[in-house]
């Protein structure tokens, strides 16, 4: 064969297969084999500066008619739809982003965007358990199948964008988005809030890590209530879940906040949004404004005098997106009239644009709405919902009344205002019947037929002082053989119309207060003074004072909102067919006044002279009446069985010597767990460090890994722990990250206050 006219041949081919790729992609923008730097360099130069604006901007819609009344022939940065359900919302994006691609000049398609920190915000999609429960499993495996599903639950409607998860940090417990987060460490956090935006990533949608930075330790427990603390803490603490979210995961968007650190507004920052955010973390998507963040700066912080000089002031700080205010509809002119560079639109028009590219919305904008309905809440989704549900649970006290033998108890009082009510949570799309949840009621009546008749009755409401039914909720427990009583709090989306629902949770509802709010602890001494068995649930979106059911109850669950399936988990936990595995992630306070009680404090916070404190039988010091420590601390939560945590050491040392480590090196710690219980069940390892003399402030104990493992009765497994040496650095200054040379510890234990091992070691 002659091998020269194959040559020949090939090179033809390619030259005309090269004309046609030419011919067909005469816009280099739409070629899907070129880089995404090219292809946005050549559509950003094709670009009006009035199409760039644009691109800057929110321009959202309902309907899925009158697209041309309502685009023209331009296309905008993002839109969102959160009012409608599965079918209405997919018919809403084809229609958009068909006409947006067929009908303006340059078909640039739009970002569609959703809130999703518990399922996807349309009527209909599967609702998980919140945020605050899904910390409480431990299990980031979870919390990745759990975003997963979402990813296909949101491109089966056409979105590709979660405004989710959140990485604050919940060191001020009257905060009413405590619920939102996964616990009050960051290591934690920054664990499953990787798992969160992996588990979605991976499959097409992207995610948005929020509220950069510093915005869950409000002044005074308010909403968007300033963030006292200096550079030291904004990078040793709050900054850590971003930086590790960052790189673990690549996020496509960071959302910033609406409060100001140390002072100054964030949102307005080139400090906080480019240096630190871009510069030090390496963040290299683009940032969206929280809404409405950008105007704020001029009504909220009053720190500029117009809209104008907020949009400007905002833009230039590195705010690539503005939302839900209009302030970046007056750069166009800013620019036009000299009073800011169109380079400043310019870099934030090509990151928002390299997002679109990089989630394929140029390449495939267009789904099938038709078929929409047949990806969501599906059967294995509702399954995972449970699953999830079901880790999330923690026993926090038993006498031994759990599991539950039903058939010693023939009538049950089921009493409280959450018995027959299920709490999804703040930014889930259930209305404010919220009966698309299976309540526990419904859950243990299905269960308990013909072996217990279940007698409800809320007793109280879950927030006034009205006390009418608290007698008639008593005469129910003395005819019953058992109580079982659900308090706690409420949320429900802001839009939902959560104000007018008496809400004692979420997004802009704080406690002055942590006690059970309203009746709800006259309910509880009402019933145990009739004498009968009282099994207390707690169903909470924050961790409560729950100091007297510690001592009265005979047994106390805790369940975080637990998404659709929150009744079903809860009745599996009490009756036995699930072995509670949930830890606490945010620790609990003994009183309002015993906060905050984060396990993570400094030496000097709270280990002097008078550690044990008082009490009101025999005042003392530090507190007079009380004691500085939490009642159910970071970590802590029992089973039904019993685990034991041995032989924990580090691999490869000489147990008579110290060992000694680089920064560089990783400490790996073998552990061996046995169930020496008869019923199989889950147990969370969590290894802690402490850096024992430190040039500045460290915590007495600080997570850095954990590990969830299922055992059956008598098993032993042998798991492998980690410790990168580069988990121990500090920031000396704001400049210097550092690991400091000396002695450290390693505990291992089932929580932060229960470690039984103490592992020496230092760094040179």
């Amino acid at each position: 064969m002659n091998t020269n006219f194959l040559k020949v041949s090939a090179a033809l081919i390619a030259i005309t297969v090269s004309s046609i790729t030419t011919h067909a992609y005469n816009e280099k923008y739409k070629d899907p084999t070129l880089p995404i730097s090219e292809r946005v360099e050549d559509l950003i130069g094709r670009m009006t500066l009035h199409e760039k604006v644009l691109q800057l901007q929110n321009n959202s819609t309902n309907s899925p008619d009158g697209m041309a009344e309502k685009y023209g022939a331009e296309s905008p940065g993002s839109v969102h739809e959160m009012e409608h359900d599965i079918m209405h919302t997919a018919q809403v994006f084809y229609n958009m982003q068909k006409y947006l691609r067929d009908s303006t000049r340059l078909g640039i398609p739009a970002l569609t965007s959703v809130e999703g920190i518990h399922g996807i915000l349309q009527n209909g999609c599967t609702i998980f358990p919140q945020a605050i429960a899904q910390g409480a499993t431990f299990n980031p495996q979870l919390i990745e199948r759990m975003t997963a599903a979402e990813a296909q639950e949101a491109k089966a409607m056409g979105i590709y964008q979660l405004l989710s998860p959140v990485l604050d940090i919940p060191r001020e417990l009257r905060w009413g988005r405590v619920e939102e987060t996964f616990g009050e460490d960051p290591y934690l956090i920054a664990t499953m809030a990787s798992a969160f935006v992996n588990g979605a990533q991976k499959n097409g949608v992207g995610c948005m890590p929020k509220h950069f930075v510093a915005h869950g330790s409000p002044v005074g427990g308010l909403n968007c209530a300033h963030v006292s603390g200096g550079e030291r803490e904004l990078r040793n603490l709050y900054a850590y879940p971003f930086a590790k979210v960052i790189k673990n995961t690549h996020p496509v968007s960071i959302m910033s906040c609406y409060s100001a650190y140390d002072g100054v507004p964030v949102t307005g920052s080139s400090y906080f949004m480019t240096d630190l955010l871009r510069g030090e973390l390496g963040f290299d998507g683009f940032v969206y404004s929280d809404w409405g963040s950008v105007d704020r700066l001029k009504v909220f912080h009053s720190s500029v005098n117009s809209s104008e000089a907020a949009a400007r002031q905002a833009l230039m700080a590195g705010i690539d997106m503005d939302v839900w205010d209009w302030a970046y509809s007056t750069l166009e002119e800013q620019v036009e009239r000299g009073e800011l560079d169109e380079e400043y639109i310019d870099r934030a028009c090509r990151r928002i644009l390299e997002a679109k590219f990089r989630l394929g919305l140029f390449d495939n904008p267009i789904h099938n709405p038709e078929k929409a309905n047949g990806y969501i809440r599906t059967s294995e989704h509702i399954a995972l919902a449970k699953e999830i549900a079901d880790e999330s649970i923690v026993l926090l006290e038993n006498n031994g009344i759990l599991p539950l033998d039903a058939t010693k108890y023939r009538r049950i009082a089921l009493l409280g205002p959450n018995s027959d009510y299920g709490v999804c949570g703040d930014y889930g799309w259930v209305d404010a019947d919220h009966r698309e949840a299976v309540t526990l009621t419904d859950a243990l009546r299905k269960k308990l037929e013909g072996i217990s008749d279940i007698s409800q009755l809320d007793g109280c409401d879950w927030w006034s002082l009205n006390d009418n039914s608290i007698a008639e909720a008593a005469a129910i427990a003395e005819k019953s053989d058992l109580a079982i009583v659900a308090v706690g709090t409420r949320s429900l989306w802001l839009g939902r119309n959560a104000k007018a629902h008496k809400v004692t949770s979420g997004e802009g509802f704080d406690l002055s207060s942590l006690e059970l709010p309203g009746q709800q602890l006259d309910l509880l001494k009402t019933v145990k003074a009739t004498g009968k068995p009282m099994i207390v649930v707690l169903i909470t979106g924050k961790p409560l004072v729950m100091d007297w059911a510690k001592e009265n109850a005979d047994a106390l669950l805790l369940q975080f909102y637990g998404g659709e399936q929150q009744g079903n988990a809860l009745a599996d936990v009490i009756l036995g067919e699930v072995n509670p595995s949930g830890k606490v992630n945010v620790s609990f306070p003994r009183s309002t006044g015993n906060t905050p009680c984060f396990y993570n404090y400094y030496p000097g916070d709270r280990e002097q002279v008078f550690d044990k404190g008082g009490s009101a039988a025999e005042p003392n010091g530090h507190y007079v009446f009380d004691i500085p420590y939490a009642l159910y601390p970071f970590g802590y939560g029992q089973s039904y069985t019993t685990f034991t945590i041995d032989n924990a050491e580090i691999i490869g040392s000489n147990s008579a010597d110290t060992p000694i480590y680089s920064p560089t090196d990783t400490i790996q710690v073998s552990v061996s767990v046995t169930n020496r219980g008869d019923r199989p069940g889950k147990e969370v390892v969590q290894l802690y460090a402490r850096d024992m003399v430190s040039s500045i402030n460290t915590p007495v104990r600080q997570l850095k890994d954990f590990s969830k493992i299922s055992l059956e009765p008598g098993e032993t497994k042998h798991i492998v722990m980690n410790l990168p040496i580069d988990e121990l650095a500090i920031y000396t200054t704001p400049t210097n990250r550092v690991v400091e040379p000396g002695d450290f510890e390693i505990y291992v234990g089932s929580s932060s206050a229960d470690t039984p091992h103490t592992i020496p070691f230092k760094v040179q």
